[in-house]
């Protein structure tokens, strides 16, 4: 039986992958077209929402989303969610409407495919260089002034051991969301890791549960408010790993 488990499993897992080359293969001529130019990130960020709508139905993923607040569609925001699966990007693209821009590892511009737009739309950081994560601040700026969002994920990576439920966040999403003023809107995955996680033999299609919690205000924040500000949020969204509302 656990033979059998682990061969369905693992065609689950190969239908992941072709699905992600494929879809991009297919859309790659009008992706590669909206990149040409930064003004028109907005409408590769319409055509990667589509993508990762795609991938989430196509693997029977049913995103099941709760809401304490409507983002506005002027404003930026700073989005954090706790990450356990390589399924988090496609849902995070298919919850927030507002065009957003990712602050990733530059590990990930290397995958074949996914890296060539990856690196061309995304605010690439090697958290081994001081020079590169202070370049993070200037680039997220740059983003910001012209009216997209900024998403991390604060753990800075997915945790080795699964049955954490939250790790420690860094600091660098909230010291930049008190430089520029931006405020922090929290987010909730609930079940990507048990859909989808970085363990071979797991993930099963199903409900994917998402809560976008009030936003934190960040205006009259000093960057002394910074430690305050990052366990804040932490225990927002752990409180909701913890005691769930959905």
């Amino acid at each position: 039986m656990r033979i059998i488990k682990n061969i369905t499993t693992t065609l689950y897992r190969i239908w992941f992958y072709i699905l992600v080359c494929l879809s991009i293969l297919i859309m790659f001529p009008i992706l590669f077209f909206s990149i040409l130019k930064e003004s028109w990130y907005p409408f590769f960020f319409r055509l990667a929402r589509f993508w990762a709508k795609i991938i989430l139905f196509g693997m029977g993923f049913y995103p099941k989303i709760k809401r304490s607040i409507q983002y506005k569609k002027e404003e930026s925001y700073l989005f954090v969610a706790n990450h356990t699966s390589m399924a988090d990007i496609m849902l995070m693209l298919y919850v927030i409407k507002n065009p957003f821009v990712f602050v990733g590892k530059i590990e990930l511009s290397r995958i074949p495919l996914f890296g060539f737009f990856y690196k061309r739309t995304c605010i690439l950081v090697d958290r081994d260089n001081a020079r590169s994560r202070y370049g993070v601040f200037a680039e997220a700026q740059k983003r910001i002034d012209k009216g997209l969002s900024v998403c991390i994920f604060p753990e800075g990576g997915v945790p080795e051991d699964e049955s954490m439920l939250l790790t420690e966040f860094k600091d660098g999403a909230f010291r930049l969301a008190i430089e520029h003023k931006i405020p922090i809107a929290p987010i909730t995955f609930h079940d990507n890791k048990k859909r989808f996680s970085y363990t071979f033999f797991s993930g099963s299609p199903g409900i994917m549960r998402v809560f976008l919690h009030d936003i934190i205000p960040t205006g009259i924040l000093e960057i002394e408010d910074k430690r305050m500000l990052k366990d804040q949020t932490r225990e927002i969204i752990l409180n909701e790993l913890e005691y769930p509302s959905l």
